[in-house]
């Protein structure tokens, strides 16, 4: 790998790096669900992000190609599934807060 290469790609994982750990953070620190699910999102984004480099890197872009689409669609059904939970709980307690829902019983 030449010197381009390699600035580029420390560019390019230092900036994934950072995209992960806001959306743990997100998910770790915040009380709020629709945080948390905005938190879920960067997190799948960051992993996105770096098979794309993975595969760029490695001359497989056609194999990286597949698992991005792959995991875009995923994340497509987990988002669709969690905001209508979201939603849901939302309508049933009025809030959204996690600490709230923590005290239910039943």
């Amino acid at each position: 790998m030449n010197l381009a290469y390699t600035q580029t790609f420390w560019y390019f994982y230092i900036a994934i790096m950072l995209l992960f750990v806001m959306g743990a953070y997100y998910i770790i620190a915040s009380f709020n669900l629709i945080r948390v699910l905005i938190g879920l999102e960067l997190l799948i984004k960051a992993v996105t992000l770096l098979s794309i480099l993975t595969g760029y890197l490695t001359h497989n872009e056609g194999l990286a190609q597949a698992l991005v689409i792959t995991l875009i669609v995923i994340e497509v059904v987990i988002m669709v599934v969690a905001g209508g939970i979201v939603v849901s709980i939302y309508r049933n307690n009025k809030t959204l807060d996690t600490r709230k829902l923590k005290e239910l019983k039943g």
